[in-house]
């Protein structure tokens, strides 16, 4: 199935701030927590801080292209939340995925590597 879920209630985005884990890099900011599902549910985050609208929406579709991209390395079962920071805006496309990755290695979200 490729449906993806998505957080949209606020309280779902409180919990996970207060009591998710967190990684921080230059471009963004994750949060996870584990839930009850099996599939990942996921929340984006891009401040009006940013920019305009034109502005907030480019930087929240190249997030999730970089989440939709990445989705088959990841575990499944977790509740994510992704938070925009200002270099996002003008960051180039490869560095905001190698942050994306390391910040999920860092979380311990990445799929073990499956050695031959």
């Amino acid at each position: 199935m490729n449906i993806r879920s998505t957080l949209k209630k606020n309280s779902e985005f409180r919990r996970l701030y207060s009591k998710g884990k967190s990684a921080v890099t230059p471009y963004m900011v994750l949060y996870c927590r584990r839930n009850r599902g099996g599939e990942n549910r996921l929340g984006y985050t891009v401040s009006v801080k940013l920019g305009h609208a034109v502005t907030r929406n480019r930087v929240r579709r190249r997030l999730r292209e970089i989440y939709r991209l990445n989705a088959p390395a990841l575990r499944s079962g977790w509740d994510i939340v992704i938070v925009a920071r200002q270099r996002c805006v003008g960051a180039r496309y490869e560095k905001m995925n190698a942050a994306f990755l390391s910040a999920c290695a860092e979380l311990g979200l990445l799929k073990e590597a499956v050695r031959e």
